[in-house]
């Protein structure tokens, strides 16, 4: 069973809090201060989600409206609220249970048991990556853009993989090759270059945002 658990809130004493409680009852704990760096840490496939509603810009119901849909893991909301139509909205947009600041710090672990046991009925999951309105499903090798169905080629694909999964790290044209058309391949840069050129395109298509970052005399990273 996964026990990793992304801890979202942007105050840092709750985060503090529930971080120490979680990794003394065994525990992993990921965390993060705002809506942005939750879809971002959402790629570490956490078993639960313990969510702040009210985060300034991307609040906790836009994040599990954008995650729904690719994350089966349990998402518990944590909220000052306690408006019924808050509750409404929160189980309206995919949450699994719904806990009212204060709270009780053992209750809450109680409830993130329950769900994890429950959860073995999820035991396949799908490893994704969130970049704002970019959505990269793995096992499914899809790309989607605001819910929209991006249509890549086995090699662009592959490209998008390995950079995305490496963000940051810069690849030569020739790692690139060896890795997306495999060791049996001479590498060819042209061959390299024109990929990236189509998959940009494609991305310019609907969005004026940089994924693929040229790095001069040194090759390409994914800055998405």
């Amino acid at each position: 069973m996964n026990n990793q658990i992304l801890i979202v809130d942007d105050e840092a004493d709750i985060v503090n809090l529930l971080k120490d409680y979680f990794e003394i009852n065994g525990y992993k704990v990921l965390t993060a201060r705002s809506g942005g760096e939750a879809l971002r840490k959402v790629a570490y496939n956490p078993g639960i989600i313990i969510l702040d509603i009210n985060m300034p810009e991307i609040d906790g119901l836009e994040v599990c409206t954008r995650i729904r849909d690719f994350v089966s893991c349990p998402i518990i909301f944590l909220t000052a609220q306690v408006e019924e139509s808050d509750k409404i909205n929160g189980f309206r947009v995919g949450g699994d249970d719904y806990i009212v600041k204060p709270f009780s710090i053992d209750e809450l672990g109680a409830r993130v048991e329950a769900h994890l046991r429950r959860e073995r009925r999820h035991s396949v999951k799908t490893q994704t990556r969130f970049s704002d309105d970019l959505v990269i499903d793995y096992s499914a090798r899809g790309v989607y853009y605001k819910g929209r169905a991006l249509s890549f080629a086995k090699k662009e694909f592959g490209i998008i993989e390995l950079l995305s999964m490496n963000s940051g790290q810069v690849f030569d044209k020739e790692h690139i090759y060896e890795k997306v058309w495999g060791l049996d391949h001479e590498g060819d840069s042209i061959v390299v270059a024109e990929h990236i050129r189509r998959i940009r395109s494609k991305f310019n298509e609907v969005s004026d945002h940089i994924y693929i970052s040229t790095v001069w005399g040194v090759g390409y990273k994914w800055v998405g």
